[in-house]
């Protein structure tokens, strides 16, 4: 069923197997003019930047899934199971729960926790904690060794709600269920590589801490967490 309702092209040879999927369009774009070569942008991928290159003679696409679980799950279950995709890497921004992670802090999640009923209505699991793929953080580890960056392994917490009333409901998350850190995505992402036997990991920059209340700039979060970048491309 191509094209699909959101990424409406008829070539599936133009998306590779192999999808890196920040949140922010603008971010994919930025990835995209740094670190790739031969650089093919996608149209008609609706409301996001899509792009496709070469990283190091490796054919990769680079797609903006926008905010929250509606929308990745959305984008990448189309690129699952429309365009063949194997293997979806998140690379977004968190907020740390633990003054132990600094601003610009590496996570890789092992699983993540989440109050959303998204995998349920998918028909996957009831279950509140999703894993990632083991091979494929095993292959994120091996890159970030050989770039010697260190990475912290957690679970994360996926959210539906950014703005919550009761500011300080984090702690309880933090010491029930281990979440190191907080975004809105990987859940979902993880449940349709189950449902599709596919692979899904999620590599996050730490942005902002709720414990120290430490804060980046939008221009940081867009640009300046390369190392998170280099990472996922060097485990392709």
């Amino acid at each position: 069923m191509i094209p699909t309702p959101h990424i409406e092209l008829k070539d599936k040879d133009l998306i590779a197997k192999t999808v890196l999927m920040p949140g922010d369009p603008l971010r994919a774009k930025f990835i995209a003019e740094t670190f790739l070569t031969n650089v093919v942008q996608i149209n008609g991928v609706r409301n996001m930047f899509g792009y496709t290159g070469y990283y190091n003679k490796k054919k990769v696409t680079v797609m903006g899934s926008g905010m929250g679980m509606p929308s990745i799950g959305i984008y990448s279950y189309e690129l699952f199971k429309f365009y063949d995709v194997e293997k979806i890497i998140r690379i977004g921004s968190a907020g740390a729960y633990t003054k132990d992670l600094n601003l610009y802090d590496v996570v890789l999640a092992k699983d993540a926790f989440s109050e959303s009923s998204y995998a349920k209505t998918m028909g996957v699991t009831g279950r509140k904690i999703l894993a990632a793929n083991k091979s494929l953080n095993n292959r994120i580890l091996k890159a970030a060794e050989k770039l010697n960056t260190e990475v912290h392994v957690h679970t994360i917490h996926s959210s539906d709600v950014f703005y919550r009333l009761n500011a300080d409901e984090y702690k309880d998350i933090h010491e029930k269920y281990g979440a190191a850190c907080v975004e809105m995505e990987s859940f979902a992402l993880f449940a349709n590589a189950k449902a599709l036997g596919k692979k899904a990991a999620c590599l996050l920059t730490i942005s902002d801490n709720l414990v120290t209340h430490e804060v980046t700039t939008s221009q940081e979060r867009q640009e300046a967490f390369t190392k998170m970048m280099l990472i996922a491309l060097n485990s392709i």
